[in-house]
């Protein structure tokens, strides 16, 4: 029984990915803002700030992180200090686009853009 679960804890240790910050290197261009799905993110007082219960790291909508993608200083990157799980990103992009049937519809049938599929 260990073993199993252990094996298990592993796959989903190799699924977990994290969730994304704006560092002190952010130049306050707002290239990100416009790209999330799920509008995220935010002009902080000196640099771009990320909602990270608003931030599903693009799952559901692209193959990869979209802020990350546009950032000219690649000032977006991981946050070791919040760990969170594909099936945790997905449900937070249904829970923030109840009206979005497709999404709904791609979740559904577990087919939907994700930097986890890569």
């Amino acid at each position: 029984m260990f073993a199993r679960w252990s094996s298990d804890h592993t796959k989903r240790q190799e699924r977990v990915a994290m969730a994304i910050k704006i560092t002190e290197d952010c130049i306050n261009c707002g290239a990100c803002e416009p790209e999330c799905p799920n509008e995220a993110i935010s002009e902080g007082d000196e640099i771009y700030v990320i909602d990270p219960n608003a931030c599903s790291e693009c799952v559901g909508f692209y193959d990869q992180l979209a802020c990350q993608a546009v950032c000219p200083v690649e000032s977006c990157l991981t946050d070791p200090d919040r760990v969170e799980t594909e099936d945790v990103l997905i449900n937070r992009s249904l829970s923030l686009h109840p009206d979005d049937n497709e999404l709904r519809r791609k979740a559904a049938a577990n087919d939907y853009p994700s930097h986890f599929r890569k």
